[in-house]
């Protein structure tokens, strides 16, 4: 692809390549060093932990991703696993890890349900008033059900680890729509193996397209194939998008959903 790319940006003049990788895609160093007159990327992912903010921001690349765009169908399909997995949800504690637009999203549908929501983020949310709770671990230990729907970085690999399992306990549930690496698959599996745990619903997974054998074989989790954000209507939203990204960027225009870096 690198080559491909190279030779489409060597006809540009000036050079105004502009690319629209998904997540199989990682645009890092050695990817922008092979295309040197890159200057845009668009990611047709809300997720942008295939891409190297920091070396794009040093090469003057900008970045647009699929921002809000998932979110509702991501949420909707959050709130039916929490269902599927326990059959009766009003009146649970739900905690939410990352309570951005889908976590959000997701709170004020488990609300409709009586559920009490809870959440932890990187900061607190002045304006919700759901109890914050800095640490996730005792997030986990003040709830029956927690949903993972933060961004995958350096930090929140593994948020979800043994620790947390443990404080969720030996009732509690754990629902992932995030990324498939924010939780330790292998100790989820080994948690519900030996009833350390009540269940799971997952759409995500460490090592897709894999799945542990183990998982595929319990009956108390749910499990779907990572298609929680593709219905009819969030792919035209998408394309919409997209389409009004690069005909900004191509106008000389801001793009419609820039990606900011932060310090």
């Amino acid at each position: 692809m690198e080559a491909f790319l190279a030779a489409a940006a060597a006809d540009d003049d000036p050079p105004r390549l502009a690319l629209v990788p998904g997540g199989g895609v990682r645009v890092d160093a050695a990817f922008l060093d092979a295309v040197p007159s890159l200057r845009c990327v668009v990611t047709v992912s809300a997720g942008l932990n295939h891409i190297d903010l920091p070396e794009c921001a040093r090469r003057g690349v900008a970045v647009a991703n699929a921002a809000g765009v998932y979110s509702s169908d991501v949420a909707d399909h959050a709130v039916a696993l929490v269902i599927d997995v326990l059959r009766r949800v009003s009146g649970k504690r739900v905690g939410i890890v990352g309570l951005g637009s889908i976590g959000s999203a997701v709170a004020r549908r488990l609300e409709a349900f009586g559920c009490v929501v809870s959440y932890h983020s990187r900061g607190r949310k002045h304006d919700v008033s759901y109890c914050y709770h800095p640490a996730v671990r005792d997030l986990a230990a003040c709830s029956d059900v927690l949903v993972v729907a933060c961004a995958l970085t350096a930090e929140t690999r593994h948020v979800v680890d043994r620790r947390v399992l443990d404080a969720l306990g030996s009732g509690g549930v754990v629902v992932n729509v995030a990324r498939g690496p924010n939780v330790d698959e292998g100790e989820l599996v080994r948690a519900l193996a030996e009833g350390r745990l009540a269940g799971a619903g997952l759409d995500v997974f460490e090592d897709e397209p894999d799945v542990p054998a183990e998982l595929m074989a319990m009956d108390n989790v749910v499990l779907t194939p990572h298609w929680a954000a593709f219905t009819p209507e969030s792919i035209a939203d998408l394309d919409h998008l997209v389409a009004g990204n690069l005909e900004a960027f191509f106008a000389g225009a801001p793009l419609l959903t820039p990606v900011v870096v932060s310090d």
